[in-house]
Formats: structure tokens, sequence, C-alpha cells
């Protein structure tokens, strides 16, 4: 079954094999003994390369610091060592970094892709724990191939080496000047980092070093959360978001009002979306959700009924709201419409916390069940047909999907 969804990513990269697009070179390689083969256009050393994606699920049970690893291509789960009491959980697409209040744990989950544009490469290796980042959480994470840049809870930052993560050896990171409102965003070679200056609602430029090169003309009032789409970074603001785009150091920002006054309880503060997706989706306060369409640069509110988890695979696909009575409901992301809605969990009518979690692939949605001890997939494609339920002996409390 998991094969059959994914053909088309295999396809696509036989035909780019094919065209040569992946190759090590567009000459052709001299035959005859002692010709050292050439290294594959992609190789990631240590790594095995996939024809399909390897998404994995890293999960945590909050009060125990169980730890542990769902493969969802082979169904294997991976036992990674206990951490402390985790308190929150995050992750760039490979790791998984796992707050413990004072402390941030990284797992390497040992699955990636690598977007070429063109053609994506899918990679595999074993999965470990790689070390932990002494700050406050909650701790949100982005990354690019350069750096990966932690933002703890009192707006301290940490600027890590991506080379010498993904060896196993974090270190302790570079510090950022300056404590910022929001998450800093590694991008273009460089960082987008919002909420400096006296009032706080400056988004400025700095290099990889972490040292100021420009500051955007366009402010964002009360910056909150952040994303990394295709069209570019994604601040939220309390008017709005600020879209912060740039090619060869040069960079400009866009604001997209919600076009009209918004309470603070109802803003967008996390945004929640397939990676690389340019639909992003966010609670708008107790009884509604927000879809963005960067691509577009509009807002649209819906109205679900009390949730307390939002996400959408992107373009042309469902929102997907999970209830506080433990329904998963569909809507039309145009229409507002609901267009399907299925039983998954026990009610949560106190609003649990943590809650749990809806993360999207392009096919399927992975909904942690904490009580019944599951993990729940489901083809959003099909009225929300439950595809496979995943039995854990374990409370799986936080989730993040790897491998995307």
């Amino acid at each position: 079954m998991i094969a059959f969804r994914r053909t088309s990513v295999a396809v696509l990269l036989a035909c780019c094999v094919l065209a040569q697009g992946c190759s090590a070179g567009g000459k052709p390689q001299p035959a005859g003994g002692g010709t050292k083969d050439p290294t594959p256009h992609g190789h990631v050393e240590g790594a095995q390369e996939a024809t399909e994606q390897q998404s994995r699920l890293v999960m945590a049970d909050a009060g125990r610091g169980t730890v542990r690893v769902l493969d969802l291509i082979t169904e294997a789960v991976t036992p990674v060592r206990r951490a402390g009491q985790v308190q929150g959980i995050t992750t760039d697409g490979r790791f998984a970094y796992l707050t413990t209040g004072t402390t941030t744990e990284i797992i390497d989950g040992g699955a990636w892709m690598v977007d070429h544009g063109d053609h994506v490469h899918y990679y595999r290796a074993p999965i470990r724990p790689v070390g932990e980042i002494s700050g406050p959480g909650p701790v949100r994470v982005h990354a690019d191939p350069g750096v990966t840049a932690l933002t703890f809870g009192d707006g301290t930052v940490r600027l890590l080496d991506r080379k010498a993560l993904e060896a196993g050896r974090p270190g302790s990171g570079r510090p950022l000047a300056e404590a910022t409102a929001a998450p800093v965003v590694p991008y273009r070679e460089h960082l987008v980092v919002p909420g400096v200056g006296a009032d706080r609602d400056r988004v400025e430029i700095h290099n990889r070093n972490g040292d100021r090169v420009s500051s955007l003309g366009a402010t964002c009032p009360e910056p909150l959360g952040t994303a990394l789409t295709r069209r570019g970074v994604v601040v939220g603001c309390a008017d709005g978001a600020l879209l912060v785009g740039g090619s060869k150091g040069a960079f400009q920002a866009q604001k997209i009002p919600y076009g009209t006054a918004v309470a603070r309880a109802e803003r967008a503060v996390e945004f929640r979306h397939r990676p690389g997706s340019t639909t992003l989706t966010a609670r708008a306060g107790p009884a509604a959700a927000w879809v963005l369409d960067v691509t577009e640069r509009t807002w649209k509110r819906i109205t679900t009924g009390p949730v307390v988890a939002v996400n959408t695979a992107g373009e042309g696909t469902p929102l997907l709201t999970l209830g506080t009575d433990g329904h998963l409901s569909a809507f039309d992301p145009t229409t507002g419409e609901r267009t399907a809605r299925t039983p998954l969990l026990s009610p949560m009518p106190d609003g649990r916390t943590p809650a749990p979690v809806i993360e999207v692939d392009t096919q399927r949605a992975y909904v942690n069940d904490p009580v019944g001890r599951k993990v729940h997939e489901i083809d959003f494609n099909d009225r929300l047909r439950k595809a496979r339920t995943f039995s854990l002996d374990f409370t799986p409390t936080h989730m993040v999907e790897t491998g995307r």
C-alpha cells in the first residue's frame, strides 16, 4: 500500500536518472579497467538513498521520558535513550528536538529529503541520539543545509553548524547577540530575525555569523509564529503576516493583512503545514481555523467548532481539524464547508495539554492518541478513511514526523 501510493515519486526519480539530471556530470565516463566510479549526485556519506519518502514518527512519553521512533515503511519501532520529562517536541525534517524545560535533547530521526527543485532525493540512516543543548523551553527550530537555528522560550538563539550536527557533534552552538520575539529562520544563506529593536516590530536580515546585514522596511507588530515556504519566510503579526523573500543577498517584505481587526485571542500564533507547502494553517481562537494561502496572499477564517489541532497537506487538499469531541474533520479550504467527519479519539472537553497533533505528508495524515496508546494513519483523500492503526506500549504524548 505504501509503495503504491508513492509510485509517482519513484517514477520521477527514475526519469531523472534517465535524463542524467541526477548523474555526476553530463560527459560519458571512459570505459576500461582502473576507472573509479564517480560519486553519485546527491550522495550523503553513511546514508542509504531510497526511491520513496522515508517517513518516520518520533514520539515521546511526557511523564516517563520514553522516546520511540516508528518507521512508517517497515512499521518497526526503535527505542531511543530515555529523556527527562518531555514538555514539547519539534523537528526540522530530520532531527527531533525534545525540550525538558532546561535542556533540549536532539534525536536523529534517520530519515530526510533533499529538494533540488526539479527532483528530490530521499535518505535513510541509523536512528540515534546526538546530544543536548541548554536553554529554556519551548524550543522552536528552523534549518537549512548550512545552519540550524534554535530559538528558546526566553528569545535567546543558538546557531548550530549543520554539518557538525549531522556528524553527531552539535556542540553548544553560537549565540545570536540579541533575543528575538519570534523564531529565527535560516533562509538563502542568511537569517531572518523577527522581533528585534526597541518596539520589537522590526524584521532584520543577518548573515550566517549572526551579524546584522539589513533591516526590512515593513514592520511586524507583535511577531508570533514563523514558517518556511517555497515562496519565502512567513512571520505572523498582529495585523496579519509578513512574507520575506529574496535572492542574491537582496531581501524584500510584503504584508499579507488579515483585512479586518482580529482579537488577540484569535490571531495565528503557530503555523502548521506540510514542509515546503505554501498553504499554512493555524488555530483562530477556540472554535475556528485560519488558512493562509501564501501564493494568493489571502487569509480565510473557517468556523470549525472547538478544535485542539489543525493542519493541511497544501493546495488541493482539505483543512484537517481535530475537535475537542475527538472527531477528525475535513473542510473545503475555499468554501469552508465540512466535507467529512469521523470519530477518532476520546473526547477532550478540558482542552487537554499537551494536545494531540495532526502530522501530514502528501498522501496521509497521522494523529497521536495518548489515551489509547496508538497512532492513527488517515487517508485524507478518501473521506478520512483510517488506513492503519499502530498500537504502542507507551503513551505517545508528543509526536513529529521526519523524512518529509
